[in-house]
C-alpha cells in the first residue's frame, strides 16, 4: 500500500503535498497527523506539521483481467530515516520489456550534468552565508558590546533560556558563538531555530549599514558537525544510488544544507544531483548516471 509523509506549515498544506506526491484525491486516502504545527515565539522555535497520507486499498475484483500490454508500475518507494533525514529511494519500471528511448544516452547524461551545475549555482546564490561557515577569518576581535550580542541576549531572556553569547567581528563579518545549558533549544530541530536567529540577527546588524555584513551564529559547534554529517550521508547515499540504479530523495533542506550535498558530490563519478520543489520544501535528489 502506497503512502507519503510530508511536512507543511499547516496540516492541510502537508496533506496537499502528500496527495500531489501520490497523485490521489482526499477520498482515496487516510490521513494521520504525526506532528502538530506550532508558531513558536515570534517564529522562533516554530514547528511544521507532519502527516502520513496512506492510500486506501481498492476492493479486489472477483475476476481480474490480465493486461494484454506491459503496464507501468507505480514508483517503487522505500522510505527510511538516516541521520535525522527522511530518505526516499524510488525506481520506475515496466512489467515486461522497458520502452527504449529514442534519444541517445549521451545527450541525456549531458543534460543531467548541466542541470546539476545550474541547481548547485542556484542554491549557492540563495544562501551566500555558506561561504563563511567553515572559513572563520583570522582577524576577528571579540566584542564585549555589540548590537548582535544585545539582541540575542534579549531574545534568550524573553524565551527563558540560560545561554552565554560570545561575539567576534571584523569589518566584513560577525561570528556569534552560543553555549550553555539551553543551547539545544537555540539550535532547534535540525538547526531551524539557529537559522531563524541568524536571519533575524543579520537584519538587526545590517540596519542602516551601507555595506553588507555577514552574520554567522553557531551553538556548540553545531554547524561544523552538521556539515560533516551531511557530507558522510551524501557519500553513503551516492554509493547506494550508483549500486541500485535508483534515485534517492532527501527530505526538504534549507539552501545551505542543499549546497553542502551538491558540493560534496560535485566530483563524484556515477551520480548527479539536482534540487526540486519550492521553498521551504525544496529537496535534493541524487540520481545515478546511466
Amino acid at each position: 500500500m502506497r503512502y507519503s509523509e510530508k511536512w507543511g506549515d499547516s496540516i492541510d498544506s502537508a496533506v496537499d503535498l502528500a496527495l500531489a506526491d501520490l497523485n490521489l484525491t482526499r477520498e482515496q486516502v487516510t490521513v494521520t497527523v504525526l506532528e502538530q504545527p506550532s508558531k513558536g515565539f515570534f517564529g522562533i522555535g516554530s514547528r511544521l506539521a507532519k502527516v502520513r497520507v496512506e492510500e486506501i486499498e481498492p476492493p479486489k475484483p472477483e475476476t481480474p483481467a490480465m493486461p494484454e500490454k506491459p503496464v507501468m508500475k507505480q514508483p517503487d518507494k522505500q522510505v527510511k530515516k538516516e541521520d535525522g533525514l527522511e530518505i526516499v529511494i524510488e525506481k520506475c519500471g515496466v512489467d515486461e520489456e522497458p520502452r527504449k528511448s529514442s534519444k541517445p544516452k549521451r545527450k541525456r547524461n549531458r543534460r543531467s550534468e548541466r542541470k546539476n551545475r545550474e541547481t548547485a549555482v542556484e542554491d549557492e546564490y540563495l544562501f551566500e552565508e555558506v561561504k563563511v561557515l567553515g572559513e572563520r577569518p583570522e582577524d576577528l576581535v571579540e566584542q564585549e558590546e555589540h548590537v548582535a550580542k544585545t539582541f540575542l541576549q534579549d531574545v534568550a531572556r524573553e524565551m527563558g533560556l540560560k545561554v552565554n553569547v560570545k561575539v567576534s567581528s571584523n569589518k566584513d563579518s560577525v561570528y556569534v558563538d552560543v553555549d550553555g545549558e539551553d543551547s539545544g533549544t537555540i539550535i532547534g530541530k535540525r538547526g531551524s531555530t539557529l537559522d531563524a536567529l541568524q536571519y533575524l540577527t543579520s537584519l538587526v546588524v545590517n540596519k542602516d549599514q551601507n555595506n553588507y555584513i555577514r552574520v554567522v551564529i553557531d551553538a556548540e559547534n553545531y554547524r561544523q558537525k552538521r556539515e560533516k554529517t551531511l557530507e558522510k550521508l551524501a557519500f553513503r547515499l551516492a554509493d547506494k544510488a550508483a549500486r541500485s540504479g535508483r534515485s534517492v530523495k532527501l527530505e526538504p533542506m534549507n539552501p545551505y544544507e542543499r549546497k553542502v550535498i551538491h558540493t560534496a558530490l560535485q566530483q563524484r563519478k556515477g551520480v548527479t544531483t539536482r534540487s526540486e520543489g519550492e521553498e521551504p520544501y525544496r529537496r535534493v535528489i541524487i540520481e545515478p548516471v546511466k
